[in-house]
């Protein structure tokens, strides 16, 4: 979901993990010992050019042994105070003073914290003040010049590269809106796999723990923003070729909690996106919405069946489609796909999905609720919805253009019964208790029309997602399925907010509401 921060911070999410971090930590930790190295013959060399021979070598073979017993186990302060002051992540796309200060300050707080623990632990063996001055000017000298000039190389390497056609920028890049959460996550790993240049739209509203291990990917580009923001989407959509809009709050109950932002994020901003992307020359736009725009019926439901929406969800929906298909031309080619009821584990796990509910409460509590046992659900796995979405992007625009494709597999249509039954083959010695309740949504789907004009079937099944939540329970990888983290509607109420960051954005959302 991509929520209420008004400002746009974009970074590309470049070094926290990985090899490179690792390289760039170790090549940090080597100018500490270079520093090191360098002000120990600087000392020995003042000393001597003072006339003072006799404390010259003296302080040459207290230095020597300062420097192997006492000053290089303590050298590690230094990487670890520079990661915290971002030397690995956001500093890469700093420039002038911004960048000097985070420099100054990381290196500054890494001097003092490595003073302050050779005072403290090592009283006895105490740097002599001439090192420590030397140390501090190589060191500053050192971190500050090295990054300086891989900056003026970076830069002439760019400009070599634009001269011969051959600029990174001019690559293929994808928006995803929302592409910090629970389908996002994986889809954003997809596309860089396949060699795609990503940028996110989103406000973390969940955090960036689902992306984080992406961090060092150089594909990655981040917009911290509010899909409901003007200057945020002019932003997101400069030089973007394609947009896959997945924002929205989702599910009934969340929606109901959220109604006002409901609409003017799940259908205004819908509006606003497709607005600007016409003005940007933006022609691929793929839409997620939901099976659950058909609410209930007693057949199987295709494209072509009428809608019948039983929720504000669902409406917010129906209307995103209705607003996306109008504005259809000859330049502007969207795709919407009806996702079916997603299941499964994700870098951003939720647990207010059916399936994945259950499971966890099968494998926590022994006991089961099933509302409505006989009522239908179309089933997909998020990894699947993930692919699936690759596989329209990648269609021929002529096939795909203007076009709704329910997203799933006729073959993972499931009553709620169903369902359970294959929890319980998982979890044997779970309770089912059935309880009827005011939840009318009853719907099968058919899939054939996505599997016969692209190609998409499912590879996943309900028992593959149940195995791997299990699997994920019982490891400890999600230690409480309950934290509200995992639960839109209880993180929404307990964590989050709504609300708009001004009024201009309030204005600009009831325009796009009530057009």
């Amino acid at each position: 979901m991509t929520g209420p921060i008004s400002a746009t911070n974009s970074y590309h999410l470049t070094g926290t993990n990985g090899a490179s971090t690792i390289r760039s930590m170790l090549g940090d930790l080597a100018i500490v010992h270079m520093s090191m190295l360098g002000a120990l013959f600087s000392a020995v060399i003042y000393h001597t050019i003072s006339g003072d021979a006799v404390i010259a070598n003296r302080v040459s073979q207290v230095l020597l042994r300062l420097y192997l017993f006492v000053l290089s186990p303590l050298s590690f302060i230094f990487p670890v105070i520079f990661y915290l002051n971002m030397f690995y992540t956001r500093y890469r796309t700093y420039e002038g003073w911004n960048r000097a200060y985070v420099l100054l300050r990381g290196t500054g707080m890494g001097l003092l914290v490595f003073l302050a623990a050779n005072f403290l632990l090592t009283r006895d063996a105490l740097m002599p003040r001439s090192f420590a001055i030397f140390f501090c000017i190589f060191l500053m000298a050192g971190i500050t010049g090295t990054r300086l000039i891989t900056s003026v190389f970076a830069k002439k390497l760019q400009s070599a590269a634009k001269q011969s056609g051959v600029d990174r920028s001019a690559r293929q890049t994808i928006l995803v809106v929302g592409g910090a959460g629970y389908i996002g996550s994986l889809l954003i790993r997809k596309l860089l796999a396949s060699g795609k240049r990503v940028r996110v739209l989103d406000n973390l509203v969940y955090g960036d723990q689902a992306i984080r291990e992406m961090i060092s990917h150089p594909d990655l580009e981040l917009m911290v923003g509010d899909c409901r923001n003007i200057q945020s989407v002019v932003a997101a959509l400069k030089g973007v070729n394609e947009v896959i809009h997945l924002a929205a709050i989702v599910g009934d109950p969340a929606c109901d909690q959220e109604r006002q932002a409901a609409l003017e994020i799940n259908y205004a901003a819908t509006r606003m996106l497709i607005e600007v992307a016409k003005g940007n020359g933006i022609n691929r736009f793929i839409f997620a919405s939901s099976c659950s725009v058909y609410g209930m019926t007693d057949y199987t439901m295709d494209e072509q069946s009428a809608v019948h929406p039983i929720s504000l969800y669902a409406q917010t929906k129906v209307d995103s489609e209705k607003a996306l298909l109008s504005a259809c031309d000859d330049n502007f080619h969207p795709t919407i796909l009806r996702l079916a009821t997603v299941f499964g584990n994700s870098p951003r796990p939720r647990f207010d999905l059916v399936i994945n509910l259950l499971t966890a409460r099968a494998f926590q509590d022994k006991v089961i609720t099933i509302f409505n046992g006989q009522q239908w659900r179309p089933f997909i796995h998020v990894q699947d919805v993930a692919d699936g979405i690759l596989c329209v992007l990648n269609a021929p625009l002529e096939t795909v253009s203007g076009e709704i494709f329910n997203l799933g597999d006729s073959r993972m249509n499931y009553t709620l019964a169903e369902a359970a039954e294959q929890i319980v083959r998982s979890f044997p010695d779970t309770k089912v208790e059935h309880v009827e309740n005011q939840d009318r949504r009853d719907y099968r789907v058919s899939f054939e029309k996505i599997r016969q004009r692209v190609g998409f079937q499912c590879k996943r099944t309900l028992e593959d997602g149940i195995h791997e939540l299990k699997r994920a329970l019982v490891e400890k990888t999600i230690l409480n399925y309950q934290d509200p983290y995992y639960n839109n509607l209880k993180y929404l109420q307990t964590k989050s907010h709504t609300t708009h960051a001004n009024g201009a954005d309030a204005r600009v959302m009831a325009a796009f509401v009530n057009q």
